[in-house]
C-alpha cells in the first residue's frame, strides 16, 4: 500500500493538502492556454500553506516564469510536458532581466536569472523532480534582443538545500540549468538534449551531480564556474560528479534515441562539437576539492580543467573516464592571464591534480593533449596513472604544424586557440612536479610527429611510459627541461629523446 500510494501523487491531490495540482488553480494541460498564471498560484498557496509539492499532470503546459518559493517542490508527472511559451511582441513574456551589479567580468548569461523558464532567489528546500518533459521551445539560445525574452530554463541564485532529480530538458535555451551562488545541491538522474550548456554550476559549495546523461553539442554539458555574478569571488568547492555521460550529437537526437551526427559543422563556433565536461572558463573564485568519477564522453571535446581571471584550481581527483571520438585534447589543463577580473588581480594557480584510470580511442591528433602554464606561473604537482589514448592520423593538417606554439597568454582557453601542436600525444609547458605512470599513446594511420614534448618542464617522472613514434622521430623531445627521471632505467631508449637548445 505503501508503494501504490507514493505511486500516485494525483490521487493524493484532492486528498492531502500538502499537495497542490495546478489544474486546481485553473491550468488546462491543451498545449494551447498560456497556463503561467495558474502554476504560480498553485505554487504561491503551497508556500503559503508552510510548504508542499505542486504537481504537474500529464499534459502540455505552455508558460512563462514560473517563481519558486522556498519549501515547495514541483513534481512533473510522466507525460508533462513544461513548455516554455514563445515570445509575443507587446504581450506578456518572461520577467526582466533583473539589475546586474557588473557585467564587466562575465556574460549577459552569467549575470541575470529572472528572465528564465523557472526561477528563484534567495531560497531554501527547494525541489524539481519527476519524469516528466522541461522544454525550452519559446527560449532564445543566444543574448535577448527583445524585452521580455527568456534564455534559460532553470536558474538559481543564492539558494540553498535544492535537489533536481529525474525529468529531461529538451532545448533549454543559453543554459538549461545556471546555479549560482547555490549550497548543498543535488542534481541526478536528468536527461538533457540542449541547444547550449547544460549544467552550470558557478560559484557553488557542496554539490553533487549523478547518473545525468547531457548532450550539449553547441557548448559544454557539465561545466563548473566561479564567476564575478555574484559581485565577489566565490570558489566553488567540494563538488563530486559521477556517473554521468556527455555527447555532442546532433541537438534533439539523445532523447528521441538516434543518436545522429550530421550537424558536425553547423557548430557555432566552428571547433567541432562541445559537450564536454569543463572547469572553467569564468574563474574569477576557482575551484577547490572536486572528484569526477566514471564518466563517458562520447563525440565531444575532451575533459577541460582551467583557470585563467586569477582563481585557484587545486585539489581535483578525476577516474574512470572513457572516450571515444573526442575532436580535440583529451586532457586540457590550462593555467592562463586573460584576467577578465578586478584590477590588480594576479594570476591564479593550478596544481594538485590526480587523473587516473582513463581510456581514449579515435582522439583528434591535431591538438595533442596539452598541459600549458605560463613563463613563472607553473602548472604544478600533476599526477596522470593508467591512461591509454589512441590518436587519429594526422591528415592534410600536416601542413600547419607549428614550429613556435605561442602563449596566448590572454587569448580564450581553447585547444583550437593553439594549433596544430607539434606533438601527437602529450604537449607539456611550463610545468613543474608532473609524474605519468603506465601512460601510453599511439596513433591509429599516418603520423610525423613526436610523442611527447616537454618544454620548461621541472621535476617530471616518466614511469613505464610508452608510445608509438613514427619513423624518424623521437618519442620524447625535450626543451628546458630540469630533473627528469625515466623508470625502468634505460626503457626509453637514448635515441628516442631528442633535446633542443
Amino acid at each position: 500500500m505503501l508503494i501504490l500510494i507514493s505511486m500516485l501523487p494525483i490521487n493524493l491531490c484532492a486528498q492531502n493538502s500538502f499537495f497542490y495540482s495546478i489544474k486546481n488553480y485553473g491550468a488546462k494541460g491543451d498545449g494551447k492556454t498560456l497556463e503561467t498564471e495558474a502554476i504560480n498560484k498553485a505554487i504561491e498557496a503551497a508556500a503559503t500553506a508552510g510548504g508542499g509539492t505542486v504537481y504537474f499532470p500529464a499534459g502540455k503546459f505552455l508558460s512563462y516564469s514560473i517563481h519558486l518559493k522556498s519549501h515547495v517542490a514541483l513534481y512533473l508527472d510522466q507525460g508533462c510536458i513544461l513548455q516554455a511559451s514563445d515570445y509575443q511582441e507587446g504581450k506578456q513574456n518572461y520577467d526582466e532581466a533583473e539589475a546586474s551589479v557588473s557585467t564587466k567580468y562575465q556574460d549577459f548569461g552569467h549575470s541575470h536569472w529572472h528572465n528564465s523558464l523557472i526561477w528563484g532567489e534567495n531560497l531554501e528546500d527547494i525541489s524539481i523532480l519527476g519524469p516528466g518533459t522541461i522544454y525550452g521551445k519559446g527560449l532564445t539560445r543566444e543574448i535577448p534582443k527583445r524585452k521580455g525574452e527568456g534564455n534559460k530554463a532553470i536558474s538559481l541564485k543564492l539558494c540553498r538545500n535544492v535537489i533536481l532529480k529525474d525529468f529531461s530538458i529538451l532545448f533549454g535555451g543559453h543554459m538549461a540549468i545556471l546555479a549560482t551562488g547555490v549550497d548543498n545541491f543535488t542534481v541526478d538522474n536528468l536527461k538533457m538534449d540542449t541547444n547550449r550548456d547544460g549544467i552550470d554550476v558557478d560559484c557553488c559549495r557542496n554539490v553533487r551531480i549523478s547518473n545525468c546523461t547531457v548532450n550539449s553539442p553547441w557548448d559544454d554539458a557539465i561545466c563548473l564556474k566561479s564567476s564575478f555574478g555574484l559581485g565577489y569571488a566565490r570558489a566553488t568547492e567540494n563538488v563530486t560528479i559521477t556517473n554521468c555521460q556527455v555527447s555532442g550529437y546532433d541537438r534533439g537526437t539523445l532523447l528521441n534515441g538516434t543518436y545522429q551526427r550530421k550537424e558536425a559543422k553547423m557548430v557555432p563556433d566552428h571547433e567541432g562539437p562541445t559537450g564536454r565536461i569543463k572547469m572553467g572558463t569564468e574563474s574569477n573564485g576557482g575551484f577547490k576539492n572536486i572528484t569526477i568519477s566514471n564518466c563517458v564522453f562520447d563525440f565531444c571535446r575532451g575533459l577541460a580543467l582551467e583557470t585563467v581571471d586569477g582563481g585557484l584550481l587545486e585539489d581535483v581527483t578525476i577516474t574512470n573516464i572513457t572516450m571515444r571520438d573526442v575532436v580535440n585534447s583529451p586532457i586540457f589543463l590550462r593555467l592562463g592571464g586573460r584576467l577578465r577580473a578586478p584590477e590588480g588581480t594576479p594570476i591564479g594557480a593550478l596544481r594538485r591534480i590526480l587523473i587516473s584510470n582513463v581510456m581514449v580511442y579515435n582522439a583528434d591528433s591535431h591538438f595533442a593533449s596539452l598541459i600549458a602554464g605560463l613563463p613563472g606561473h607553473p602548472i604544478e604537482d600533476v599526477k596522470l596513472n593508467n591512461i591509454r589514448i589512441y590518436y587519429r592520423p594526422i591528415d592534410s593538417a600536416e601542413s600547419k604544424i607549428q614550429k613556435v606554439v605561442p602563449e596566448f597568454e590572454k587569448t580564450y582557453p581553447e585547444p583550437e586557440k593553439f594549433g596544430v601542436l607539434p606533438s601527437y600525444g602529450f604537449f607539456i609547458r611550463h610545468a613543474k612536479n608532473i609524474e605519468m605512470n603506465n601512460v601510453e599513446v599511439s596513433f591509429l594511420g599516418r603520423e610525423t610527429r613526436p610523442a611527447i614534448i616537454l618544454d620548461d618542464v621541472k621535476s617530471i617522472s616518466l614511469n613505464n611510459v610508452k608510445a608509438e613514434t613514427p619513423a624518424n622521430m623521437p618519442l620524447l623531445q625535450l626543451k628546458n627541461v630540469e630533473g627528469l627521471e625515466i623508470q625502468p632505467q634505460n626503457s626509453i631508449d637514448k635515441r628516442s629523446i631528442k633535446v633542443e637548445k
